[in-house]
């Protein structure tokens, strides 16, 4: 049985298809894609189920073995079958840019925090004081030195795209890109996974991360804020500011 949903585009139906499939070949946690047609997306109905301490330990393991698969690399757009969607990519109904780099930090900031930042405040959304600390943590980012191989991420992993059904834990609504693998673990932290810990868990004992590895969760907290900022509205620039000043913390600048 399928679950069929109408995108703002056909090109937001397909790079959500492409996403979803480029994810698939790394885990069958993530959901299955059944059709696309025009502006539609058909996958597989989830019945849902409970949250569990061993389906969240689950899904852990298996957004590890996801990040594992690799990317072409960073801002990359899904890959399924190794053929690179060639459309427009989306987080949510807003397109956002994926240009291949091996900069991670340029990408991030160029591409990810300062777009939907500099967007956020055109519309009066966040203050001034606030755009100029994204952007002084963006020029911290940048002086920083990351040692870290494109992740194929979900990148949009808020808890309602992880799903609990009767098999298990399944991934839904992703903008997949080439990425940094902390940044889909930053956003369930973000917005409130059930039994987060135990996805923690699950992941440093599926990928090897080292157990303090989230001291710069903050940093990949700005992407998610600063799309809320830009959709959302204000209510968003206190805790995008909040992130910021953390993530200069993080960084000591």
């Amino acid at each position: 049985m399928g679950f069929t949903k109408h995108a703002p585009s056909a090109d937001a139906a397909g790079a959500e298809a492409a996403g979803l499939r480029w994810l698939r070949e790394a885990s069958p946690c993530v959901v299955e894609v059944l059709d696309t047609d025009d502006a539609t997306i058909t996958t597989r109905l989830v019945e849902a189920a409970p949250a569990t301490p061993e389906a969240a330990y689950r899904a852990g393991r298996e957004l590890a073995r996801i990040h594992a698969a690799g990317a072409e690399a960073f801002g990359c757009p899904p890959a399924p079958g190794g053929e690179p969607w060639t459309g427009t990519n989306y987080i949510g109904s807003v397109p956002q840019r994926c240009e291949p780099t091996d900069d991670w930090a340029g990408f991030y900031t160029g591409q990810r925090v300062l777009p939907f930042a500099r967007a956020a405040h055109r519309k009066g959304n966040i203050a001034t004081e606030t755009l100029d600390l994204v952007e002084r943590a963006c020029g911290a980012i940048r002086g920083h030195r990351w040692e870290v191989s494109p992740a194929r991420i979900h990148g949009d992993l808020w808890a309602g795209n992880l799903l609990f059904g009767a098999d298990g834990p399944v991934f839904i609504d992703p903008a997949a890109h080439g990425g940094h693998p902390e940044t889909d673990l930053a956003m369930l932290a973000l917005f409130g996974a059930p039994y987060l810990g135990e996805i923690r868990r699950g992941y440093i004992e599926e990928s090897g991360a080292a157990p303090d590895f989230d001291v710069s969760t903050p940093i990949h907290q700005l992407h998610p804020l600063a799309v809320h900022a830009r959709t959302h509205g204000s209510a968003y620039g206190p805790e995008l500011r909040r992130v910021a000043e953390d993530t200069l913390r993080v960084l000591g600048d």
